[in-house]
């Protein structure tokens, strides 16, 4: 059985222990990898660091996972660079606020492609599916993903678009809140999904 992480593999992307087969982090163990990120996240939460300070904030050596982690944050835009009052450089935590709402336009394929190009029949079910389990991904409640992912349905053209048993977009999501209650990966279906979504648009 799969273990599940918290925060993506910063080599994969990966949510759980199943990694990519060329992932340079496969049989890391899970708690290392949330190890390395909340080691980040810990010393950040404690306030603004320049990124030496940040290095030597860590528990234990700043590794290579500490490091594609640090660069993964960065990426993914959860943690900003900055100026303090003196000028100088310093990497600041995003509030979890501000962070939900950047990510709610996901910046990396294979959910960005779902995202932007909406789902096509055939991709529909690994569609939905990928678009809750993102969004519960990235620290929504049920009520703000069901909102984000009914809006996403009708504002890509998904919906207008057709093959749905489903009577209304509404409907459709309330069917797959199992998956935001299981906290189920994204990845998997967003492969999928877009693997359609690119022949079909």
């Amino acid at each position: 059985m799969a273990r599940y992480f918290k925060y993506p593999c910063p080599g994969c992307r990966s949510t759980n222990d199943l990694h990519d087969f060329d992932c340079k982090f496969t049989g890391t163990p899970w708690f290392d990898v949330e190890k390395a990120y909340t080691d980040i996240v810990g010393a950040l939460a404690d306030g603004a660091k320049a990124e030496d300070e940040l290095r030597a904030a860590a528990h234990g050596d700043w590794d290579s996972l500490h490091q594609a982690a640090f660069q993964e944050l960065r990426a993914t835009r959860r943690v900003d660079e900055t100026t303090d009052e003196s000028g100088r450089e310093v990497l600041e935590l995003v509030t979890p606020d501000e962070y939900r709402e950047r990510l709610a336009h996901p910046p990396h394929d294979p959910v960005k492609t779902i995202y932007e190009e909406g789902s096509v029949p055939g991709a529909h079910d690994n569609s939905v599916f990928a678009m809750v389990a993102y969004y519960e991904m990235i620290g929504l409640t049920w009520e703000e993903t069901r909102e984000k992912v009914v809006d996403w349905l009708v504002e890509s053209g998904t919906w207008q678009r057709g093959g749905f048993e489903e009577g209304s977009p509404e409907e459709l999501v309330d069917s797959k809140r199992h998956v935001h209650e299981q906290g189920y990966g994204w990845k998997e279906k967003a492969k999928a999904a877009k693997a359609v979504i690119d022949r079909r648009v």
